[in-house]
This record gives structure tokens, C-alpha cells and sequence, in this order.
């Protein structure tokens, strides 16, 4: 099966924000997230996916309503575990959510979610979303005690987070690919769904390919960097293309 590319879209907000935050309303406000959504599915992508976090930085709930009913390409949310982002989680019916963690002091999700040490508090979320009909991802650290924690809550999915990955290089990059190949071998093993994300970028994604066992990477500011260049449809493509490497 051929790897799987979610494209995230939160950065198109972002740069709207960036100008329109305080004029939510203005005819004015771009570009719109929910209109590169074609262009998507125009280069390749598998999945759109979106963060509505708590402090409403780039997405809004509005944004994601859009999305939800425009889109005919499997929704992945992105969420933060609170009451007010569950409720709103179970009005919009994603096919999919991936829980992280999210802290106001940071510029974008930072680390993996603390699944093994959260578990009492997570597991809740987690039934109430399967409950509605969504299959659950966990956006975890590559470490094998953190797969283990999502197995056992029930989840689907994992996203192991590339961060780590991306920002490293030489041996420490050898280190973290180990990192990665051996939670992957659990998720596997565990029949866990293993996906990975953050970070993965036009060029470092080629050092993903002797990873075993990925079936989707989610992948957003490379893509919305790339569209500056090139356009969101071929910056997708370019992205599927390069995916087509991937020999796990």
C-alpha cells in the first residue's frame, strides 16, 4: 500500500490571522484555509487535516465547520484534551482526531503527548470521540512506552512526532531514525495504525524511508512554505511524489 499524505492547513490560517485576526468578518480576509482544500485533493493528498486549538491562533471554528462540509477527503482534528474542544470535536464529526499537547506559550506543538502518565485523564476523551465514531490517533514521542500507553487506551493510530528527527543531523539523526524504527516495530506488533508527522520537510523525508511500517505522514508548514513558490496544488504534488520513495 502506498504511503498515505495528510495535508495540514493550518498555516494557510496562520497567514490570515496574521492580518485578520481583529477583522474576522472583513469580505477582505485571506486566503481562506477552506479554499486550498481543492487544491489538496487536486495534488495528491489523502486527508486534510486541522488544529482548532483553545486559543484559536490560526483555526477558527468556523474554519473547521467550512472544511467539514466542503470537503470530501477524510478530516483528521488535531486537539488539545479539554471539555471545550471535545464539545466542539462532536459537533463538527471528524473521521478522525489526533490528540497532542498544546500549551499557549508555544509556537507551534512541541513534543508528544504524555500518554502513559495522562492516561486516567485521557481515556475519558478518548470513548466519548469512539463513542461518536471517530478513530482516535495518539501523537506521541517515538518511544515505545508511549505506544504501549495508546495501544492499551484504545487508540487506532499513532503519529509518532518528527520533530526530534527533523532538527537533528549526523549521528544524533541516525539516533532518532532508530528511535523511530523501534516504536514503529511496536505499534506494529501491537496492531496499532503508525503515521508520523512535524516537521518532515522536502528534504529530510528521503532519511524516512528505511523506517518500517508508516502508513500516513501529516504534513503542513513545508507544503504552505513550498505553495509560496510553487502554488498549494504542486507543492502537494511534489510532496506525493516524493513520498512514492518510501520503502517501509
Amino acid at each position: 500500500m502506498s504511503l498515505l499524505l495528510g495535508v495540514n492547513i493550518d498555516h494557510v490560517a496562520t497567514l490570515r490571522q496574521a492580518r485578520y485576526a481583529l477583522l474576522p468578518d472583513s469580505p477582505n480576509a485571506e486566503p481562506s484555509p477552506v479554499g486550498v482544500v481543492e487544491d489538496a485533493k487536486a495534488g495528491g493528498a489523502d486527508s486534510i487535516t486541522i488544529h482548532v486549538r483553545v486559543d484559536r491562533r490560526h483555526m477558527q471554528d468556523a474554519d473547521a465547520f467550512a472544511v467539514k462540509e466542503q470537503c470530501d477527503l477524510p478530516l483528521n482534528l488535531e486537539m488539545g484534551n479539554t471539555a471545550e474542544i471535545l464539545e466542539l470535536a462532536l459537533k463538527i464529526q471528524p473521521d478522525f482526531v489526533c490528540l497532542v499537547p498544546e500549551t499557549r506559550e508555544e509556537v507551534t506543538t512541541e513534543g508528544g503527548l504524555d500518554v502513559a502518565g495522562l492516561f486516567d485523564k485521557l481515556k475519558p476523551t478518548v470513548e466519548a470521540l469512539q463513542a461518536a465514531g471517530v478513530k482516535i490517533s495518539m501523537f506521541i514521542d517515538p518511544d515505545v512506552e508511549q505506544v504501549e500507553a495508546s495501544a492499551r487506551i484504545g487508540a487506532e493510530m499513532v503519529e509518532l512526532h518528527t520533530g526530534c528527527f527533523a532538527n537533528a543531523f549526523d549521528e544524533q539523526r541516525k539516533k532518532e531514525i532508530d528511535r523511530l524504527t523501534k516504536a514503529a516495530v511496536k505499534g506494529k506488533e501491537l496492531g496499532v495504525q503508525v503515521n508520523a508527522g512535524h516537521g518532515i520537510n522536502y528534504t529530510n523525508i528521503v532519511d524516512l524511508y528505511d523506517v518500517p511500517h508508516f502508513v500516513e505522514f501529516n504534513i503542513g508548514h513545508s507544503i504552505v512554505a513550498r505553495s509560496v513558490k510553487v502554488g498549494f496544488q504542486q507543492a502537494v504534488a511534489e510532496m506525493v511524489e516524493l513520498m512514492k520513495g518510501y520503502r517501509g
